[in-house]
């Protein structure tokens, strides 16, 4: 077990006594190593988002809707066109200000970096400035400029951090409550207190990070006190901790049953419905996932709090009888539950009286079959809101007649109407039940069953005040963290 920093950190605060006791420095236990040196560009930007070093211009509260950060207020010109007016008064870590100019030149070095940040795939965007604000171009209407810029690949950083061939390093550069000031390759990353943070000052002197691939090692530092918060601790593990340390966080991502509705016998409406109605979610839930995961009620779950409220019963074919019908069932072997699942599935199905054939995989091996439609059924675990907050994307993709991840080989007018009209609405109340009236009309296809969604496991140590608990996992640490006198 390799946690070195967290171990000098804690036997500083033992060493250091009363002062320590008044600035505590607080020591976690990361799940990966960075893939990008840190890069902001790359998938590492969330852990910079996590550690509250690195700000955007907007984020976005629980329910998804984009709130103010280094943006003040905003406001959509036309339907390409938007205006962010910029915070004042910010400096970066090296002691520059914040300007508009700034701003535009680091979403300038998001929009050209090669490859570009997810949250622009396909996506159209021009930044300028003037005294007070950034103007943001669309080639395309696209009501989602505001969260797009809220995704953590968005941050703004100092001139100082973008350096030749597109390489952006974030030492020292970032506008948030802890400065960035070692970056130990892929064991660990140093952060201190921001004194001249724009906000709130921090309630810790820092933070010390070790990346902790393995499991067992992440639930041992929680039980000994080695570190203080702990990503991603493993359902074995978490049975041998304290139950006060442990904290399950809906994840938005759905554990699904993907049906072919464009070939083979379950273009048949009933044998569909008689599928869904043979999967036993609650065996699943018991027994693979030891009930840390929470049973579907449709394609969204918990981690978007809107959803369950605004649903209205879905209406579906009556079920026909299988009679011995043959089919194939898929899915892959890189998330280990994925084929505990598939066999209880098939037993079910079994049951019902369909005759199933298994066929599980590598993902790499089975992606192409997947999605030229080669399985009557197939069992993903899917992300269901991806960098911007919002389902569309999601739904488009997999559901929609174009879509590029359509394993359902779905295409329905009125399922396309749905996702066009979502797309459309703007961010709030009507956009929400937008994308529920899609949701139901996917539903009512029978081109997607959902069987559960999943939960990340926090451990955070007896004490510890106001880490977050994020279903996005873009918000860990803050201003406010600290430890309980």
């Amino acid at each position: 077990m390799k946690i070195s920093m967290l171990g000098a950190a804690l036997a500083t605060m033992v060493i250091s006594g009363a002062a320590q006791a008044d600035d505590p420095r607080l020591s976690v236990a990361m799940l990966q190593p960075p893939r990008s040196g840190l890069s902001p560009l790359s998938d590492d930007a969330f852990k910079l988002s996590r550690w509250s070093t690195a700000e955007t211009l907007i984020r976005l509260d629980a329910g998804g809707t984009p709130q103010p950060l280094l943006a003040t207020a905003w406001q959509r010109l036309d339907d390409s066109t938007w205006r962010f007016d910029i915070r004042k008064g910010v400096k970066f870590h090296d002691g520059t200000g914040l300007t508009p100019e700034r701003v535009a030149a680091s979403l300038n070095a998001a929009i050209n970096a090669v490859p570009k940040p997810r949250i622009l795939d396909g996506v159209e965007m021009a930044v300028e400035f003037d005294d007070e604000a950034v103007i943001v171009r669309t080639g395309a209407d696209d009501p989602l400029v505001p969260n797009r810029l809220s995704s953590p690949q968005m941050a703004i950083f100092a001139k100082r951090a973008y350096g030749d061939n597109g390489v952006v390093v974030p030492t020292n550069a970032g506008t948030g409550p802890f400065v960035l000031t070692e970056i130990n390759g892929v064991t660990s990353a140093h952060l201190d207190r921001f004194e001249d943070y724009w906000g709130q000052r921090a309630k810790l002197a820092g933070i010390d990070a070790d990346y902790v691939g393995d499991g067992t090692a992440r639930g041992a530092a929680l039980r000994t006190g080695t570190a203080q918060i702990v990503e991603a601790v493993p359902v074995s593990q978490a049975a041998l901790i304290d139950t006060d340390l442990i904290h399950e966080v809906p994840m938005p991502r759905t554990n699904t049953l993907y049906v072919n509705t464009a070939k083979g016998p379950l273009t048949d409406p009933g044998l569909r419905s008689a599928v869904r109605q043979a999967v036993d979610r609650g065996t699943i839930l018991r027994t693979v996932y030891e009930g840390r995961a929470d049973e579907a009620r449709g394609l969204l779950g918990p981690a978007l709090p809107w959803a369950d409220g605004l649903r209205s019963p879905v209406s579906y074919p009556a079920a026909s009888s299988p009679d011995g019908t043959r089919i194939t069932l898929g899915t892959f072997t890189d998330r280990a539950e994925l084929p505990e699942v598939a066999v209880l599935v098939s037993q079910a199905l079994t049951e019902a009286g369909f005759v199933v054939e298994q066929d599980v995989r590598e993902y790499a091996h089975i992606e192409a079959d997947m999605l030229a439609g080669t399985f009557d059924l197939f069992i993903l675990s899917r992300a269901t809101v991806l960098d911007s907050g919002d389902p569309v994307s999601y739904m488009v993709s997999d559901f929609s007649c174009e879509g590029s991840f359509n394993i359902s080989q779905l295409c329905d007018p009125a399922v396309d109407a749905a996702l066009e009209t979502a797309a459309r609405t703007e961010p709030g109340q009507a956009r929400q039940q937008a994308i529920i009236t899609a949701e139901s009309a996917i539903m009512a296809t029978g081109a997607a069953i959902p069987i559960l969604h999943e939960r990340v496991i926090q451990g955070e140590a007896a004490g510890v005040a106001d880490a977050m608990r994020d279903p996005r996992e873009r918000m860990l640490i803050t201003e406010h963290t600290t430890f309980a006198p």
